[in-house]
């Protein structure tokens, strides 16, 4: 007997109650994943520092001028805007707008594997990637950070394209490269689909238009010298890799692994469509491998870089897996949520020794200043700042800016000599105009120590006298007069 076809009143009624399925699974699935961010105040420097940008810019400050980082303005924004709705002592909001970007990311990849593969892929994309999201150390993973929020960006880039809403695709491509350059990278395959669709010309001006205007309406926002300077041409240093080979490759040797070991679920289906070539799905192949050029970039290989590889992983999966019997399906989604377990306790139950030290510093540093007193922090953990709710005395919040130890370089390429060009001469201007009442050299041995730092070691004989020390953190308060 044949069946009369759906009605598009029930066709419609089904894609809802898919999606209403579906959006309710991956929202718990991204509450779970994301709980243990919501369990310590910070988790790495970069939430750190991001806090203390929010702070400076909504008490009148300018990105790329009173305050600067080599990172593109979006996210120090999202904080800036969290901050002004919510407060600034606490970053409970952002995770929140984490979890968001996490269950987004989740959604689109859903719907690009629904629309190619079918109900079930769908179902799969979305689950395979939150499992897989916390698969690298919980410092990296459960931080709300600039690749968090690229991921989103980049997944609706691929979905814009997937269905030829080519100025659309441009805009996400530019709110992923404006949160972080490396977001850039999306827009290699969007230009593979773009070629592959045959679209007119016009929709590769649309394309461009979608990419360029944001961006350029970003710098004039911001300031265009130095947005060109902090995001594009001051950063040849930090990307050297000389000095620093073993300490680098052991990084990125140790994050590649711990991946692997969360994506154990992915990689065999993954392997298998990479040696029969079944799949069809050159841009994802096309993205992944953008997105490993991404994580090369730089040369330091920090965990959260890793997180980019996560969308295309989780999709070449769904799709390697249409093509396998349906009980791969089920154990390549049993085994990731195996994996993903012992990842939520790490998260859960492993001490933040680091951030103990901050906050112990941040006490002794608003013991022994007043809250409008101006502080310097010498160090790379500038969320001391945002603890004791001190103002910076100067626009480096991190004395990696100034030495290039931002990098977590080991070898001898640190100093002033090797710092962003230009700093030196304004960070001396900064604190003679405006000396901090307290400095805090938190170098504790690090190759940035004041015995290295001439600069620095003459402005602590000069005018500063040890008034404490916390965890071989050394506090020197001003003298008079000095």
């Amino acid at each position: 007997m044949l069946l009369a076809p759906l009605s598009p009143q029930r066709s419609t009624a089904a894609g809802k109650g898919y999606w209403t399925r579906l959006l309710t699974l991956l929202a718990v699935l991204a509450c779970v994943t994301r709980a243990p961010s919501f369990l310590r105040p910070l988790w790495n420097p970069d939430e750190g520092y991001l806090a203390v940008q929010a702070r400076i810019l909504a008490r009148g400050g300018q990105l790329y001028e009173t305050v600067v980082d080599r990172k593109p303005p979006l996210l120090p924004w999202l904080y800036e805007g969290t901050f002004a709705v919510f407060g600034s002592g606490s970053l409970t909001p952002v995770r929140v707008l984490a979890v968001l970007a996490q269950l987004a990311t989740a959604v689109l990849l859903a719907s690009i594997a629904r629309r190619r593969w079918g109900d079930h892929a769908g179902r799969t994309a979305g689950t395979l990637y939150l499992l897989v999201s916390v698969g690298l150390n919980p410092e990296d993973a459960q931080a709300a950070t600039f690749e968090v929020f690229i991921l989103p960006a980049t997944a609706a880039a691929m979905w814009c394209a997937d269905r030829r809403r080519w100025g659309a695709a441009g805009a996400a491509v530019a709110c992923a490269l404006l949160t972080k350059q490396t977001g850039g990278a999306v827009l290699l395959p969007v230009v593979w689909l773009f070629h592959r669709s045959g679209a007119p010309r016009a929709g590769l001006l649309r394309l461009a238009a979608g990419v360029a205007l944001p961006v350029l309406g970003a710098a004039l926002l911001t300031d265009p010298a130095g947005f060109a300077f902090w995001t594009v041409t001051g950063s040849g240093a930090y990307a050297s890799f000389t000095g620093s080979e073993l300490h680098v490759t052991a990084r990125a040797l140790t994050n590649t692994a711990i991946l692997a070991t969360a994506c154990a679920g992915l990689l065999p289906p993954v392997a298998r469509a990479l040696r029969t070539a079944r799949t069809g799905a050159g841009d994802l192949w096309l993205w992944l491998a953008a997105s490993a050029a991404a994580v090369t970039v730089g040369l330091h290989f920090f965990g959260h870089y890793f997180l980019q590889l996560t969308p295309p992983l989780a999709l070449l999966a769904t799709a390697a897996l249409q093509v396998l019997p349906r009980v791969r399906t089920t154990a390549a989604v049993r085994v990731s949520a195996c994996v993903c377990v012992p990842f939520l306790a790490w998260g859960l139950l492993a001490p933040r020794l680091e951030l103990a030290h901050a906050q112990r510093l941040a006490a002794a540093l608003a013991q022994h200043t007043r809250p409008d007193d101006r502080v310097l922090v010498w160090g790379i953990h500038p969320e001391t700042y945002w603890l004791a709710d001190r103002t910076p005395a100067t626009r480096y919040l991190t004395a990696g800016l100034l030495t290039n130890f931002s990098g977590g370089r080991d070898g001898p390429q640190v100093g002033e000599k090797y710092a962003v060009a230009g700093t030196w001469p304004v960070f001396r201007a900064e604190l003679a105009e405006r000396p901090p009442a307290l400095v805090i050299d938190d170098s504790r041995g690090k190759p940035y120590g004041p015995d290295r730092v001439p600069t620095l070691r003459r402005l602590l004989t000069a005018g500063y006298t040890q008034v404490g020390e916390v965890d071989g953190a050394v506090l020197y308060a001003r003298v008079p007069g000095g």
